[in-house]
């Protein structure tokens, strides 16, 4: 494998071909004929990406972690749970980056993810099906100061790059009636604000600075979401 220059993004088109071949090959004779390819085509670029997202990670959102390690880290297992789903195939075919916050082994905390794939890949902020008490403190947050989530929903810059995406409930939640001036906020129970990337922003060799304009966008969401959630932001 070729060296990259330091301007270079980690990211290289080798990762999305390795990608698209594991979507054909998605088994387990394939992957261990491969599994080097793996390494050096896919995680070490990720985990390079996720060494140079810490510097600005650490200037925007502090209480995020960046963590590049093999395992236990950032980098999420390409390995799949197939105990419960239907699908058997036994490898993800995308990346994902999870920027937890420190306070995430406690709470269901807001946190910030990428995502690479073949076919999709954005940048998402915020809780994504947020554990019971989690999601009755945002929708308390929303109902006690609703101008300041309408602020914080439909700011500019936010709105620039995001949009709130993820599964609401088909009735009202309990508790809040059916007429609530915010109910279509209250019945969702996703709050994640996703950010589209093209791969060519992804290969490009501005892409720690695309990514920290991304994280410095989510600002207003995580703000608000860690405020009803008591934690530092």
């Amino acid at each position: 494998m070729a060296q990259r220059s330091a301007k270079a993004s980690p990211i290289g088109e080798e990762l999305f071909r390795f990608l698209e071949e594991l979507q054909q090959n998605n088994d387990r004779d394939w992957f261990a004929e491969n599994k080097s390819r793996y390494e050096s085509e896919v995680r070490q670029p990720a985990l390079e990406l996720i060494q140079q997202l810490a510097v600005p990670l650490r200037r925007t959102a502090p209480f995020l972690q960046a963590i590049a390690k093999k395992t236990g880290g950032s980098l999420m297992r390409i390995y799949r749970d197939t105990r419960f789903g239907k699908d058997k195939t036994p490898y993800k075919t995308n990346v994902g980056i999870s920027l937890r916050h420190e306070a995430d082994r406690d709470i269901h905390a807001p946190g910030m993810y990428l995502h690479l794939a073949t076919d999709q890949c954005f940048f998402a902020a915020g809780c994504w099906r947020p554990e019971r008490s989690t999601l009755a403190a945002i929708r308390a947050a929303i109902d006690g100061d609703p101008k300041g989530w309408i602020k914080t929903r439909d700011h500019k810059t936010f709105r620039r790059y995001y949009e709130l995406t993820g599964e609401s409930l088909k009735t009202s939640p309990r508790d809040y009636p059916k007429d609530h001036p915010q109910i279509e906020d209250l019945r969702r129970i996703d709050f994640i604000g996703l950010a589209p990337l093209s791969r060519q922003q992804l290969l490009a060799p501005d892409v720690i600075a695309t990514l920290s304009d991304r994280m410095k966008a989510a600002r207003p969401l995580m703000r608000f979401l860690c405020d009803a959630v008591e934690v530092p932001y």
